[in-house]
């Protein structure tokens, strides 16, 4: 059993990743973000699902910039670019990456 909500913050400026589950269909990783500014970019090669729990967060995809705040939800297609370009101090947030066929 794991408590999303039993996390340390990480430092400034850093987010810690934590892998909760994982099979062949699908992945659920808790991601705890401190402050991040400019993260990596991504594009992967499975669809994302995720929900912003805590904090705020901004991400910029389709060069859009998308506001989150706590509760909001976001599709991301597989191979979509998109980045993290800041966020709160503890913004947490669950992902959930599934093979998009």
């Amino acid at each position: 059993m794991t408590n999303l909500f039993d996390y340390e913050t990480p430092t400034s400026g850093s987010e810690d990743l934590n892998e909760l589950f994982s099979n062949k269909k699908v992945t659920i990783n808790r991601i705890v973000s401190n402050q991040l500014e400019n993260g990596s970019w991504y594009e992967q090669q499975e669809d994302e699902w995720l929900v912003l729990l805590e904090g705020e967060a901004i991400l910029e995809m389709d060069e859009a910039l998308i506001s989150l705040k706590k509760g909001d939800t976001l599709y991301i297609p597989a191979f979509k670019l998109h980045q993290v370009q800041r966020t709160s101090s503890n913004a947490l947030w669950l992902t959930i990456h599934f093979n998009p066929e």
